[in-house]
């Protein structure tokens, strides 16, 4: 059986409990990265299989500790060709939250193993 698709999205979770941003404009950052890799990759076969199946869409939603250690797994990612997108907020130019295009978990899983659950 074929690995099932996901979508990671790690978010920065100093965002909520250090600085203290508002928990909606968290959810936000999420939700720009999400809608920004989905876009960039459109013609991607994983990613329109992963839009076909609306109603049984899998993301993983991690949290990195600052914008430090996110910005270390995006250029890990680059690295490795994991195709992704690191949200930039403006106009504050920081990295808020990264996620990845649809992959195979088989495939991807292994770049997020230090990364908790958000909670």
């Amino acid at each position: 059986m074929a690995s099932p698709l996901v979508q990671y999205v790690v978010v920065r979770a100093d965002l909520l409990r250090a600085l203290k941003w508002p928990t909606g404009a968290v959810i936000a950052q999420a939700c720009h990265a999400c809608t920004a890799v989905l876009h960039v990759y459109r013609d991607d076969t994983n990613t329109r299989d992963y839009l076909a199946g609306l109603d049984s869409m899998h993301k993983v939603v991690l949290e990195a500790k600052d914008e430090e250690s996110l910005c270390m797994l995006a250029e890990q990612l680059q690295q490795n060709n994991v195709d992704h997108k690191l949200w930039i907020e403006q106009p504050e130019n920081v990295a808020t939250c990264l996620a990845v295009k649809p992959y195979p978990k088989s495939e991807v899983q292994k770049h997020f193993k230090n990364f908790k659950l958000f909670k």
